[in-house]
């Protein structure tokens, strides 16, 4: 059985690409990531052969984009959220839900790096 993320770890990369079907080939063939489609989010998940995985977007003209960005995995986006600005950072996107999966925020901290905070939807209990 996989460990789920703990807080802290990383847990998903973005990188906005400008053809995702190109893109796809270029990684697929260099790196052997497999991928699947989310046409709901126009959005590509990408598995590498170890975590962490991510995913492939074209941003929308006039959408934000920071390069790359690292998702790292939180108890709590509220409460990470207040701590980042709190200790010095700013929140560049607030507390945003990705259906079914759970919660992310985009945070710039005190040096400028921009990275992501992600909270998962609890898992069922069995």
């Amino acid at each position: 059985m996989t460990e789920e993320p703990k807080h802290g770890s990383f847990t998903h990369i973005e990188i906005p690409v400008k053809d995702k079907e190109k893109s796809k080939e270029f990684y697929g063939e260099i790196f052997g990531w497999k991928f699947e489609d989310v046409p709901e989010m126009d959005y590509t998940l990408f598995h590498a052969p170890t975590p962490p995985h991510g995913g492939l977007f074209v941003p929308e003209e006039g959408q934000p984009t920071f390069g790359v960005l690292n998702h790292i995995n939180v108890d709590s986006v509220d409460e990470t959220s207040k701590k980042i600005e709190e200790l010095g950072g700013k929140m560049l996107v607030p507390k945003t839900e990705v259906p079914n999966i759970g919660w992310f925020a985009v945070f710039q901290d005190p040096d400028g790096a921009v990275q992501a905070l992600f909270e998962s939807l609890p898992k069922p209990q069995e």
